[in-house]
């Protein structure tokens, strides 16, 4: 989904949920960029923005918002989405086992990815790219480990760099695997995210890897988000959970992916 298509036909309600889903993930947000982006007036904006503050969500600020949770989840270290996480754990397990000793893997940022993490911690001689700070700390615990933070503008829900900077950083590397995130999995079988600043990192990753692997539990699948990183056709294997329905599974393996069960 690009930006054309978020479009005045929203309804406040629905707009007001896409906005707190925005701010969730990027932490903060200007009335300007809002505007813009939903191709609604700057009052209108600030109205959705005045709700949101008084139903406890965000805190309004000269020109625009952010999330009210932010401090507390940055000094904590804890992240915004950790919902389903059981199947995470699960999802998490059985991406481990495709990591063997000496290999050269991206670690994307997320709730799931910090569930790999800490399966990975006491893996020997890995090389470690990430652009989540919280993932850093865990990997950085493993003194045989080889780690490598990229650089970019901070995003505090998700603990995560992300940006052009970010993107600049996987120049000129390979790498044998990525462990890819994702907001969700359009009914189209695109990918999409939140965050339109997330893209040119995601497409980045890909590009460098010679192996993608998606991890994603089933409630993200049917999901829209702002941006798209365009078809499922970019990763070679998806790692999920049993929740996923019999026709999604026959879209997403006609598209070439392999689809893998954690149990």
């Amino acid at each position: 989904m690009s930006k054309k298509d978020i479009g005045k036909d929203l309804l406040a309600t629905d707009r007001r949920d896409k906005i707190l889903e925005l701010l969730q993930e990027e932490g903060s947000a200007r009335v300007r960029e809002l505007s813009s982006l939903f191709k609604v007036s700057e009052p209108t904006i600030r109205q959705d923005l005045e709700k949101l503050d008084e139903q406890g969500f965000v805190t309004r600020e000269h020109g625009g918002a952010f999330l009210r949770t932010v401090s507390q989840q940055v000094s904590s270290l804890t992240l915004q989405h950790m919902e389903n996480l059981d199947k995470k754990i699960l999802i998490a397990k059985r991406a481990s086992e495709f990591v063997k000793a000496g290999d050269r893997i991206i670690l994307d940022s997320g709730s799931t990815m910090t569930e790999l993490a800490k399966c990975l911690v006491d893996f020997e001689n890995l090389t470690v790219i990430t652009n989540a700070l919280n993932i850093a700390l865990i990997m950085g615990a493993n003194p045989s480990c080889n780690l490598m933070v990229t650089g970019g503008e901070f995003k505090a829900p998700t603990l995560s760099l992300t940006g052009d900077k970010a993107a600049l950083f996987f120049r000129n590397v390979y790498i044998d695997k990525l462990f890819l995130a994702t907001g969700g999995i359009s009914p189209a079988c695109e990918l999409t995210y939140p965050g339109f600043s997330d893209i040119v990192v995601k497409n980045a990753m890909i590009e460098v890897s010679r192996e993608t692997y998606l991890l994603a539990d089933s409630t993200k699948f049917g999901k829209m988000s702002f941006a798209s990183l365009g078809s499922m056709k970019c990763v070679q294997y998806l790692i999920t959970d049993d929740g996923i329905e019999p026709e999604m599974a026959e879209r997403i393996t006609e598209l070439g992916v392999k689809i893998i069960i954690a149990q």
